[in-house]
């Protein structure tokens, strides 16, 4: 996405600098090579099933599949980063710069299929190609006879990583694949391959898993990929912490489809968490500090152009922005040094010069500092203003920071306590009391991967100036516990599954439609005809679940509004009139159609409200005391009065 401070004028960022906002990410690149095996298991067809969600797959054409689904995101949503695709294991080979029908490769039955870059259009075209034509797929994705070092495709994907991207931030590596033991018994190919993991670590990469299991056999990491696989955050502070555990092995099979779970496993990892602030102190006590890192894990999308594009020339071109300030009398322009900033004070404007403006902005350093600690029940579920910031510890600045993070998070979660903080983000940030909140380790029931990790929540909290009155209410009103008891199973039976809401099964369908749009245009595709929007209530289902119920409360409120009816309101004839007059309790009387009562006319009367009234209202009413009902509105207005002045 474009960066939305790029249109400020130069300098201008400091000053205007005063609160913490969840545009303000550190600028991050991330770079993903996913390196998948081609082998005879790998290309093995699912077994045949009757079911209708069994796999039709093999566990590399799944692979393709997620690796051409996360480059259609990845080319909108995030056009900045690097996106690279590497078989290993094919009977051809290909590498950078290597003619293909050369008899010389650098890596041997490794095909660099997609080079690590920007993804273009064309890049995903021959992706897209790949997976749905199958006579492509086979002459391409044939198994190689002779067996693979793991250490001779570590080693190609670091010089991927090395020439392509030097200097990104985040680089990681995705490996796919159902051999748990490629090397047996061999000690020495198996050392190899460690060693150039290691240099991947060392190098800043970060190395996924997705292992997928053979049928009746569970991936077994032990057996290798232990001592290549292991979480270790990069030497770069800026890069995303490894905050996901391990994922479990996909499988194939008749209750769920292998390029589901692949496709689940893979976007688990697939978003970079980007700081929104690095080496933070936070301070336990006078002298007693330790590192943070900041990251926003909730982050609204909206649909942003990466750019002003200029039409008017021979070819298009990008626009740069530049701001110019002018005199409003004579339209000259007006230098920085020129302009000072003012406040309304009394009507009159307050001169400030730049220094006193930073120095009235100035509350010291950027620091977490707690204050106190509360239990957990004193903070109202309405007091998150923004979203909340996730804590993680750093060594980069004090040693011994994730000891004491650790011991802090374990101690407020067993007493069930929350820390309350004084915070400022950052230089010229306005500070914040915020509460120091302990969230548990999440993991998905099924698969046991972690969903959300452990650590400290940052809360902003609001102060007294935030707070809005409440509305004034009335006497309350309460429904009757028989429509409490069928609303109650109305509600059980549409419970979300597991009674929680999951945000990764709806997708922003406004979002996902500019996406759409976008890439149609840009893969040259048929556009589509409407938006897929997974939020649009399935209303068979809820009638198949829920219909009874409805129309069992809707029968309740029948019967209790009866009952209510008979309880507070009687019901008589009025003189005169059609209307039936309802009451109980001795307040004013209303009746229903023309009629009006004496005591409401009377009311008109002495509020000069009588010619108000219709002329049908007013002549009903003078019929029915027996007095003449023709004429104008006004000689009929002077009757009523005349009748109450008597």
């Amino acid at each position: 996405m474009a960066d939305e401070n790029q249109w400020k004028p130069p300098g201008d960022e400091d000053e205007d600098e005063e609160e913490v906002d969840e545009t303000a990410y550190k600028s991050v690149k991330d770079a993903v090579l996913f390196v998948i095996e081609v082998s005879p298991s790998m290309l093995q067809a699912p077994p045949p099933s009757d079911s209708k969600k069994a796999d039709t797959d093999t566990p590399t054409s799944a692979a393709l599949k997620c690796a051409y689904a996360l480059m259609q995101q990845r080319i909108i949503s995030n056009p900045n980063d690097m996106m690279g695709l590497l078989l290993y294991g094919t009977e051809r080979s290909k590498f950078t710069g290597e003619d293909e029908s050369s008899t010389n490769f650098s890596y041997p039955h490794c095909y660099l299929l997609t080079d690590l870059d920007v993804p273009a259009a064309e890049d995903v075209k021959a992706l897209k190609t790949l997976v749905e034509d199958e006579d492509e797929f086979k002459k391409l994705v044939k198994p190689s006879k002779e067996d693979v070092a793991m250490a001779n495709v570590l080693f190609c994907a670091n010089q991927i990583f090395t020439t392509k991207a030097p200097n990104f931030s985040s680089r990681r590596l995705f490996i796919v694949t159902d051999n748990d033991d490629p090397h047996g018994n061999d000690k020495a190919a198996k050392s190899s391959a460690a060693v150039r993991a290691k240099d991947l670590y060392d190098l800043g990469v970060l190395i996924e898993l997705f292992p997928i299991s053979k049928p009746g056999q569970e991936f077994d990491k032990r057996k290798f990929y232990d001592d290549i696989v292991y979480n270790q955050t990069p030497t770069d502070p800026e890069a995303p912490a490894p905050v996901s555990g391990p994922i479990k092995a996909s499988s194939s099979g008749d209750g769920i489809s292998l390029l589901v779970s692949l496709l689940s496993n893979i976007n688990s990892k697939a978003v970079a968490r980007r700081t929104l602030f690095s080496n933070l102190p936070l301070e336990l006590g006078p002298g007693f500090k330790i590192s943070v890192k900041g990251y926003i894990l909730f982050k609204r999308q909206e649909p942003k152009r990466s750019c002003y594009v200029y039409l008017a020339g021979e070819k298009a071109q990008i626009a740069t922005g530049v701001t110019t300030q002018l005199a409003s009398d004579t339209a000259r322009t007006v230098e920085k040094v020129e302009i000072k900033k003012a406040f309304k004070f009394g009507g009159e404007q307050i001169l400030f010069t730049p220094e006193e403006i930073a120095s009235i902005r100035n509350f010291g350093d950027p620091c977490i500092r707690i204050l106190g600690f509360k239990p957990m029940s004193m903070l109202p579920f309405w007091a998150n203003l923004r979203p909340a910031t996730f804590l993680y510890p750093s060594e980069e600045d004090y040693i011994g920071s994730t000891r004491v993070f650790a011991a802090l998070h374990a101690k407020l979660l067993a007493s069930q306590k929350i820390g309350i903080t004084w915070y400022i983000a950052r230089k010229n940030a306005a500070p914040v009391l915020a509460a120091l909140y302990p969230g548990p380790e999440d993991l998905d029931e099924t698969t046991r991967a972690q969903t959300r990790p452990p650590g400290l929540w940052l809360i902003p909290l609001p102060y007294a100036d935030d707070i809005r009155q409440n509305p004034e209410t009335t006497s309350l009103l309460r429904a009757p516990e028989p429509l409490i008891d069928r609303m109650r199973d109305v509600i059980q039976q549409l419970q979300l599954p597991k009674a929680r809401y999951d945000p990764g099964k709806y997708p922003n369908p406004s979002l996902q439609w500019h996406y759409r749009i976008l890439q149609a245009m840009a893969l040259e595709e048929d556009l589509p005809e409407q938006a897929e929007d997974k939020t649009v209530p399935r209303y068979r289902q809820i009638a198949k679940r829920a219909g009874k119920y409805v129309l069992e409360w809707g029968r309740e409120l029948q019967v209790q509004y009866e009952r209510w009816q008979r309880e507070n309101h009687s019901g008589k004839r009025v003189a005169g009139g059609d209307g039936v007059e309802l009451g109980g309790g001795g307040g004013r009387k209303r009746i229903k159609g023309d009629g009006v009562d004496d005591e409401g006319m009377k009311m008109a009367v002495e509020r000069q409200g009588v010619g108000k009234r219709t002329v049908a209202v007013l002549k009903g009413w003078l019929e029915g005391k027996g007095m003449d009902g023709k004429g104008k509105k006004g000689e009929l207005v002077e009757r009523v009065e005349g009748f109450f002045e008597k």
